[in-house]
């Protein structure tokens, strides 16, 4: 009887100590991640930008690793003038109190008119190339810095989620002001999470789309984030979709392009760089065989997740003219 208590005893205590290891390393394991959400979701005025996690040393990996990228507030540089001749700043009442900063130039009349929007942790001088390109082909555009980016207010990010709204609110901006366009809306990576949120939340009807470089789902982007420090995606990705939709006030496993894609009936272009680490071309198929309208999948070979005007111009424009036909 003395053995087998003394046995019980022993077990009871393995037991113990093994509750209490993993109650300790599950906190810890929260405590990082809602870190890591609210490091990648709120942006910080004059922090140094973390480095790609394929750039980064072992020390800054495991610096990141434990307290989270740095995200300095995303800032305009550029001026309207920096465009093109005739280019105006302008302001948008988005929802929640929000503004967006915009600048507008104006193409030849009747020609559709482009809305153009930036990436995560970008601003609306980063569509530079793009919007020159497209008032060279006579098209007028719209730039628009999404909520606490460049020239809007706040200071955080939703990774296309309340964008979408953004989207929405610039759209019914530009009819209204801009009446007898047909309006084109062209977002890059979280830009073009965007574009599909409003189409398929806030009702915003375009007449054409062109989506580039965008993620099939929002656990998906931060699993390959996680995969290109080295380190196990799981649990540590769904722990951070956890708390940054918490953090943000949304379901973040909710947030998939994929599934927005299903409300796209206008025309619709896809560009994607077939060596994508951050959004697979894979996974932009999927979202681009979810789309009901009218649609055409351009891929880039041996480009990453990166603009693909900058690096692959002639295709870029190869893609572009064909997809305006369509629209016009």
């Amino acid at each position: 009887m003395k053995i087998r208590f003394l046995r019980n005893a022993r077990v009871r205590r393995v037991l113990l100590i093994g509750f209490v290891v993993l109650t300790v390393l599950g906190t810890a394991l929260n405590v990082l991640a809602y870190r890591h959400a609210r490091a990648m979701l709120h942006f910080t005025e004059g922090a140094v930008r973390s480095g790609a996690p394929e750039t980064l040393g072992f020390m800054e990996k495991v610096g990141v690793l434990l307290n989270g990228i740095r995200v300095p507030r995303p800032k305009t540089v550029l001026t309207p003038a920096d465009i093109g001749p005739g280019c105006t700043a302008v302001r948008i009442e988005s929802g929640t109190g929000v503004e967006l900063g915009a600048w507008h130039c104006a193409g030849a009349p009747r020609r559709p008119m482009v809305l153009l929007f930036h990436g995560y942790a970008g601003e609306k001088g980063g569509m530079q190339p793009e919007a020159r390109a497209f008032l060279e082909m006579g098209l007028s555009v719209l730039l628009v810095d999404f909520r606490g980016s460049g020239e809007s207010t706040g200071s955080r990010t939703t990774v296309g989620y309340d964008e979408g709204e953004d989207v929405a609110r610039s759209l019914a901006f530009a009819r209204t002001n801009w009446p007898g366009h047909r309006v084109i809306l062209y977002g890059q990576s979280m830009g073009g999470a965007a574009i599909l949120r409003a189409i398929h939340a806030h009702g915003a009807r375009p007449d054409g789309i062109v989506v580039e470089a965008v993620f099939d789902r929002l656990l998906a982007t931060v699993r390959h984030r996680f995969e290109a420090m080295g380190v196990p995606s799981f649990p540590s990705a769904e722990l951070l979709v956890f708390w940054g939709g918490q953090q943000a006030g949304f379901d973040g496993f909710s947030h998939n392009p994929v599934e927005y894609a299903a409300s796209v009936e206008c025309p619709a272009l896809f560009l994607h760089g077939t060596e994508d680490p951050r959004a697979r071309v894979d996974e932009a198929r999927q979202v681009f065989e979810a789309v009901a309208g009218p649609k055409h999948f351009q891929s880039f070979p041996q480009l990453g997740h990166e603009p693909a005007l900058r690096h692959r111009a002639e295709e870029w424009h190869r893609a572009i003219k064909p997809f305006l036909r369509t629209v016009e």
